[in-house]
């Protein structure tokens, strides 16, 4: 077989599965079908990542790309635009995106590049022409897209706003609205008002990822740090009671807090 190493044989092997010759499932695919597989793929993506696993994300980016160029082809056969656009259009715009990179401006921070960078997003979204109109400008929230995760859209959220200085002064500052948000949780959860007591949950949770983002720990990232360490140490919890011959329904919440406990002490005495 002939080594494809371009992006032009990829986009050519994906018209050929979709000729009334090629692949029956893929010819039968559409965007509704394909918007599962894409969040699938991007998430093998991220996991690769996770586990720093070098093949895994060859071949999880791979995975990822071919999603890209399917969802380009249908693009093509509707005739809105084709594959050699999306990848012109991503360098069109990076390079706008880039003066100081590709032009004469001039940034030496981050900081000074991410502010350049919502400035050159909102001309070109019609900022400009929008305020020279009189229309309202766009909002400074505009962008963060709205099928993005909960826990990372607030980060993204509140990103936005404190680039314009909606932000609290210092990280003790957002440690004290994180015990305001639990103390009006847990007054919902005594008067027994769950309406309430969801709304508190949701503040709660943004103000801990608001936190992530000033200690500068992506609050996604630390909340599966989280899951794998309670997946980790509950199959050690099973595996004790499987040694000790007990099902796990049957060993009630004492003897499960205890063997938890336990776990948790190993790990303390293993790490020191």
């Amino acid at each position: 077989m002939n080594r494809m190493d371009r992006f032009e044989d990829l986009v050519a092997l994906m018209d050929r599965l979709r000729e009334p010759e090629g692949c029956p499932w893929d010819r039968e695919q559409t965007y509704a079908s394909l918007r599962g597989y894409l969040l699938e793929e991007c998430y093998e993506v991220v996991d690769a990542l996770d586990r720093d696993d070098r093949g895994a994300l060859r071949e999880e980016l791979g995975d990822l790309l071919f999603q890209v160029v399917f969802l380009s082809r249908l693009a093509k056969e509707e005739g809105a635009f084709v594959a050699a656009d999306v990848v012109q259009g991503i360098a069109e715009k990076m390079t706008r995106r880039h003066p100081h990179v590709f032009g004469d401006a001039r940034a030496d921070t981050s900081a000074e590049v991410l502010r350049r960078w919502e400035e050159i997003k909102r001309l070109e979204k019609g900022g400009a022409e929008r305020e020279a109109s009189g229309a309202a400008p766009a909002s400074v929230l505009a962008g963060v897209p709205a099928a993005l995760p909960a826990l990372l859209k607030a980060q993204r959220l509140s990103t936005k706003a404190a680039r314009v200085g909606f932000d609290w002064p210092t990280e003790g500052g957002v440690v004290e609205k994180l015990f305001e948000e639990f103390e009006e949780l847990r007054a919902a959860v005594e008067q027994g008002d769950r309406g309430a007591a969801r709304e508190e949950l949701g503040d709660l949770l943004f103000t801990a990822a608001n936190l992530g983002r000033r200690l500068g720990v992506d609050p996604e990232e630390a909340l599966e740090g989280a899951n794998r360490k309670f997946a980790e140490r509950f199959a050690k919890v099973e595996s004790a009671l499987e040694e000790a011959g007990v099902p796990i329904a049957e060993a009630g919440l004492e003897r499960l807090d205890r063997l938890w406990n336990e776990v948790k002490a190993a790990e303390r005495r293993a790490s020191s």
